[in-house]
């Protein structure tokens, strides 16, 4: 499989997800566009190069990745294989059968552990999952998203003394925000 330069993988990403119309938010924002993460992340080519981007971004230290349901595991997937370092995946809720667990893979007390997310908006829900993580005894070392829309992310996820990155802005995948 051919290898996306970064520019290439930013235009593969917004012409195979760009969605123009009324949408409304996880946020309970509406919006003009929504980027349709299931539409990058199913695709081989773009979950291969992301999962390199993401790989390339990891601080040192840390032993564990993190993805949480649903967009959030083929990504984690993707930059486990990558970097080689182990994943688990964090469902939205606590199942109530079987194990019962919130949490999927093994997760060690003193984890140190990178959160891989698809698109943040206002990251409420990649900080729902540091707290699962958190609680579970382990400590988050960055929150990486794919794509930040620009809309209060990183100021939310950074002031809940969380390091932020992102691999693409809405204005790199040439969108102008609403």
């Amino acid at each position: 499989m051919p290898t996306l330069t970064r520019d290439e993988l930013a235009g593969r990403i917004a012409a195979i997800s760009l969605l123009r119309g009324e949408f409304t938010l996880r946020s309970g924002r509406t919006s003009s566009y929504y980027l349709d993460k299931y539409l990058f992340s199913t695709q081989p080519d773009i979950l291969a190069a992301l999962g390199t981007l993401f790989a390339e971004r990891l601080p040192g230290g840390v032993t564990r990745l993190a993805g949480a349901e649903l967009g959030g595991i083929p990504l984690v997937s993707a930059a486990s294989m990558a970097s080689g370092l182990p994943c688990v995946f964090i469902r939205n809720q606590r199942k109530d059968y079987g194990t019962a667990r919130q949490l999927e893979g093994r997760l060690e007390p003193g984890d140190v552990v990178a959160v891989v997310e698809d698109v943040a908006t206002t990251g409420g829900q990649v900080l729902e999952a540091a707290a699962v993580l958190e609680a579970e005894g382990a400590s988050v070392a960055t929150i990486i998203a794919v794509i930040d829309r620009e809309e209060g992310a990183r100021e939310n996820i950074e002031g809940k003394g969380y390091r932020f990155d992102a691999l693409f802005t809405t204005r790199d995948l040439g969108i102008t925000p609403d």
